[in-house]
């Protein structure tokens, strides 16, 4: 599983290559062009492959394609992902100039939960080996449910976490630009961007139920 000093290594190369994307190469809100969308995937992509093969220097064969399985897996769930990320912002109007922004911090926040969800199924493995097989399990119950359940349109708002959180936080009630906070008469409120920023991350957290157990299975 790697040292705690490389895991540290790890995690702060990938939060400060998002804040440099965040704070310094995206600094100016704009809509992002197709154009710059693929060089950005481009770039992301070299830099996975990248490490995919410094894994197979120093690490050797297997854990590289350990390393390329998960990357493969995580790439094709991702689709899923913006799919519903999209659909999210569609639906609470969001301006295409902070949709950006968005998923950053949106990713930020997720690189946190995630982390903290691969430590206790580590931990949870390590002492109890039969959670494997309950992970496998899981993954068959989510792809049979998946294959026959009927598509039915999304609609994120409606949610019992969007309502939950609408009812018990001080909201704003019109957006104010890319800002999550504002104060007003001397107190605090949420605007409508926040409460969709949290919104983004219980939708990555409850993706990430099925395929955290996913990357635990391509461990030889």
């Amino acid at each position: 599983m790697g040292t705690p000093l490389l895991w540290i290594g790890f995690n702060v190369f990938v939060l400060g290559a998002v804040a440099l994307d965040l704070g310094v190469f995206n600094r100016r809100l704009h809509k992002v062009e197709l154009r710059e969308a693929f060089r950005s995937t481009v770039l992301w992509i070299a830099l996975s492959l990248l490490f995919g093969f410094g894994i197979w220097y120093f690490s050797g064969y297997p854990r590289a394609i350990e390393f390329f399985t998960g990357y493969l897996i995580e790439k094709a769930l991702s689709v899923d992902n913006l799919f519903l990320f999209l659909v999210i912002f569609r639906t609470f109007q969001i301006d295409e100039r902070f949709q950006h922004r968005m998923l950053e911090w949106g990713i930020i926040g997720a690189l946190l939960m995630r982390g903290l969800m691969i430590f206790a199924g580590t931990e949870l493995i390590e002492k109890f080996s039969w959670v494997m097989y309950v992970f496998g399990a899981f993954l068959v119950y989510a792809g049979i449910h998946m294959l026959f359940t009927k598509k039915e349109s999304i609609h994120p708002e409606q949610s019992a976490f969007f309502r939950f959180a609408n009812r018990h936080l001080r909201l704003s009630r019109e957006y104010h630009g890319e800002r999550f906070f504002v104060r007003k008469e001397g107190k605090i409120f949420a605007t409508p961007l926040f409460l969709v920023l949290l919104v983004v991350e219980v939708t990555d957290v409850t993706l990430a139920i099925d395929s955290i157990p996913a990357i635990f299975g391509t461990d030889w």
